[in-house]
């Protein structure tokens, strides 16, 4: 839990000292090992409103090379991405 904690207080730093820097960065989607593949796809098309080809397309590249981009744009555009992916409990950065 601490790790979490760790993670989510890095998290809000970068966000803060990144905000508005109008440089084109990527929303990456990180492998966990415990979510299906399922999951995962529905994940995409809801909150990224990816196809449902190009999210299984990222759920394998996730699997196999353990990270995918997944969006990209401002760090303020993927800010609302990176929250909703992660409220359902998936690895997500802005990098």
């Amino acid at each position: 839990m601490g790790n979490r904690n760790r993670l989510l207080t890095e998290e809000k730093t970068r966000d803060q000292n990144d905000a508005g820097t109008g440089k084109m960065k990527f929303l990456v989607l990180h492998n966990d090992d415990y979510h299906t593949f399922d999951y995962v796809i529905s994940s995409l098309v809801e909150v990224c409103e990816h196809d449902p080809f190009q999210a299984e397309q990222c759920t394998y590249l996730v699997h196999y090379k353990g990270s995918c981009d997944v969006l990209k744009g401002e760090f303020s555009q993927l800010v609302p991405y990176r929250k909703g992916l992660a409220s359902r409990d998936l690895k997500v950065t802005i990098e």
